[in-house]
């Protein structure tokens, strides 16, 4: 049985333990065999005082460098593909393929070199000039980011290698990565390729840490340090309003990812025109990956009639015949029950077969009913979120009582809404899209919202409690980059002592800058000439 050690200051060293505790395999639901630390505040202490350090040099660092050491790192990630597919499934029990390795591994390197990009050509920090009065303004480092991974992606939002990570590198602040207690196998893997990407690039040492675990208390203060620049947090609601308590005590910036029902509304004419295939992508987005998924379709609006009976019995046929995967842990098993429960005393009934015998660590595919009127009277209780394969379907009696339910969501990451393609429901759109636009980050229309595509336009991000700002997104570059930037102003400064992106000539050729209001990537000579 092995015992890990931490990552800390640039060397792996033995923990500062108050105790330790073992990953569980969820398809047996017995310990894997390694043992991992739960730091005491020192270590946090300790991580905290060597990326002070580590910042104080990143923000002399030439982008070039942190752009390298992003694809080293995804070329290193890419050539141990099999072994930490391997050690990913084995301690969330989720599919080799095509989900680890031919989905999220892919996904992690390519945000890797997604941002390596938007580094080393530089618009992210939107360079901004003003000739006249000789004042110009960039985003610069914001300093030293803790990055809280989730248990549900254990590459792509892993603290040391998902998205977050890549973009507090990016734009050029060192990571504090907290693992997650559901795969640190996975995270100690990633961690040992950051590090030798690190070595290999030159970075500070410092530049990427991690702990495993540490108590809630640690957390807390961690969030609230002065040495801290940056929070990054995916995970449960109270948690994550805990860590911000915290984190606005002292005016640090925090940005969280919580809890999402992502409504879909299904309108008459898409039921009419195609219930049956919109039933079927209903049940294959609700069920993937055990409805694991942050985006997952937690909760349908329809509007009653025959195809709205029609739908609801599709969705409860193909619910019925799935067999319940194993869930990432015992835990979330147990908190998916919770919130069904908290569901079903609320008033919602159960559209799916009761009796399913699901072993320990699963959870039956759960279809829940309510009314419009229901919904209406108990909306808060009505959203809580089942983490799981588990949705609840809303049946307004007309187009004014799914208005008022609308009204009545709270924030969330996405929306969805399901019209006829011929036109039949524009008017009834018109009514209820712009009501739903407001309660979602991204609106979509006729596909739905499991796939957070790594795009420039995407926002992964909404409304609280689905985040903690609606200003954000935690995946899309270069607006995720934007998170981890302090806006520095410079009035009056001579060109030698500014930073490259605001001197006169364009340090790269290739970097957007605002000069006298126009969006160039000329010299601030030509654009006065």
């Amino acid at each position: 049985m092995a015992e890990h050690v931490v990552l800390i200051g640039g060397k792996w060293r033995a923990a500062k333990a108050v105790s330790t505790f073992q990953a569980v395999n969820p398809d047996t639901n017995e310990p894997l065999p390694d043992t991992y630390p739960v730091s005491a505040w020192d270590d946090c202490d300790a991580a905290l005082e060597a990326a002070a350090e580590a910042a104080d040099i990143l923000r002399r660092t030439d982008p070039e460098r942190i752009a390298l050491f992003l694809e080293r790192f995804a070329d290193r990630l890419d050539a141990r593909k099999n072994e930490l597919v391997e050690q990913a499934h084995l301690e969330t029990a989720l599919p080799r393929s095509p989900r680890l390795a031919d989905v999220e591994l892919p996904r992690t390197t390519g945000q890797l070199r997604q941002a390596a990009a938007a580094a080393r050509e530089g618009s992210w920090a939107l360079p901004t000039i003003d000739t006249k009065m000789n004042i110009r303004s960039m985003l610069a480092p914001i300093g030293p980011v803790a990055v809280f991974g989730p248990n549900n992606f254990p590459f792509a939002f892993n603290g040391a290698a998902g998205g977050d990570f890549a973009a507090a590198i990016a734009a050029g602040n060192p990571v504090i990565a907290k693992g997650h207690p559901s795969h640190p196998g996975t995270s100690r893997m990633l961690a040992e390729e950051a590090l030798s990407a690190v070595a290999q690039t030159g970075l500070p040492a410092a530049t990427v840490q991690m702990v495993y675990r540490i108590k809630p208390d640690s957390g807390l203060r961690l969030a609230s340090d002065p040495r801290m620049g940056a929070i990054a947090f995916t995970g449960s609601r109270s948690a994550g309003v805990a860590l911000k308590g915290a984190a606005d005590k002292v005016g640090k910036p925090i940005y969280l990812e919580m809890s999402s029902v992502n409504p879909v509304l299904i309108l008459p004419g898409a039921l009419a025109e195609r219930g049956a295939k919109v039933a079927e992508e209903f049940s294959g987005s609700c069920l993937i990956g055990g409805g694991q998924f942050c985006t997952n379709p937690g909760l349908v609006l329809l509007i009653a009639g025959d195809a709205t009976e029609r739908f609801i019995a599709a969705a409860k046929a193909a619910f019925d015949a799935a067999t319940p995967p194993a869930l990432l842990s015992a835990d979330v098993a147990r908190s998916l029950a919770e919130s069904v429960k908290t569901l079903r005393k609320s008033g919602a009934q159960l559209v799916t077969d009761s009796d399913v015998a699901t072993p320990a660590g699963r959870h039956p595919n759960t279809l829940l009913r309510v009314t419009g009127e229901q919904f209406l009277a108990d909306p808060e209780k009505l959203q809580t979120e089942a983490f799981g394969a588990s949705s609840l379907l809303v049946v307004a009696r007309d187009a004014g009582e799914a208005a008022r339910a609308i009204d009545c969501l709270e924030g969330n990451l996405t929306g969805c809404i399901y019209s006829d393609s011929g036109g039949a429901d524009e008017e009834l759109y018109a009514q209820l899209a712009p009501r739903l636009r407001l309660r979602v980050g991204r609106l979509l229309n006729d596909k739905m919202p499991t796939g957070v595509a790594v795009s420039p336009g995407m926002n992964h991000g909404g409304p609280f409690p689905a985040t903690g700002h609606p200003g954000f997104t935690a995946v899309g570059i270069p607006a995720a980059l934007r998170r981890f930037g302090a806006l520095h102003s410079y009035d009056n400064v001579r060109s030698e002592r500014l930073p490259a992106p605001l001197r006169d000539a364009n340090p790269n050729g290739r970097m957007w800058r605002l000069i006298d209001g126009e969006w160039t990537r000329a010299s601030c000579n030509a654009v006065r000439g």
